[in-house]
């Protein structure tokens, strides 16, 4: 059974947030969207908002869904749920991983990112983020 994870695609003057995974978790120091699991009780908004000041220490607000993929990885299968989000409180700091960055859409093939994110990496390359 696929567990649900939420992550927030956060657009900023015409480039989006990635963050590093922490070396010590699984696909150590690989980048990713913020985000994480979907606990019991929550919806997939609530974990997305938690999850946000949990890592990041700022309140985002949720908007519609980018999209959605599921993805099998030796450990874990994931149905990964991406939202469209902003923040509307705080600045990214780096309560988690291992540093946070804004890239272009351009900049995609400069960093390695967690192989659950390439059809959505793709989408971004294809279709931009605006």
């Amino acid at each position: 059974m696929a567990v649900d994870v939420v992550a927030a695609l956060v657009v900023e003057d015409g480039k989006f947030m990635i963050c590093q995974r922490p070396a010590h978790k699984a696909r150590g120091l690989l980048w990713e969207f913020v985000g994480g699991k979907v606990e019991p009780g929550e919806t997939r908004a609530e974990a997305l908002v938690r999850e946000c000041r949990e890592e990041l220490g700022v309140a985002v607000a949720p908007g519609p869904i980018y999209m959605e993929v599921d993805h099998v990885y030796p450990d874990i299968t994931i149905h990964l749920t991406l939202f469209r989000a902003s923040i509307v409180a705080g600045r990214p700091q780096k309560l988690e991983h291992a540093d946070i960055r804004f890239i272009a859409p351009s900049d995609i093939p400069l960093y390695a990112f967690c192989p659950a994110d390439a059809a959505i990496l793709k989408r971004i390359t294809d279709t931009g983020i605006e």
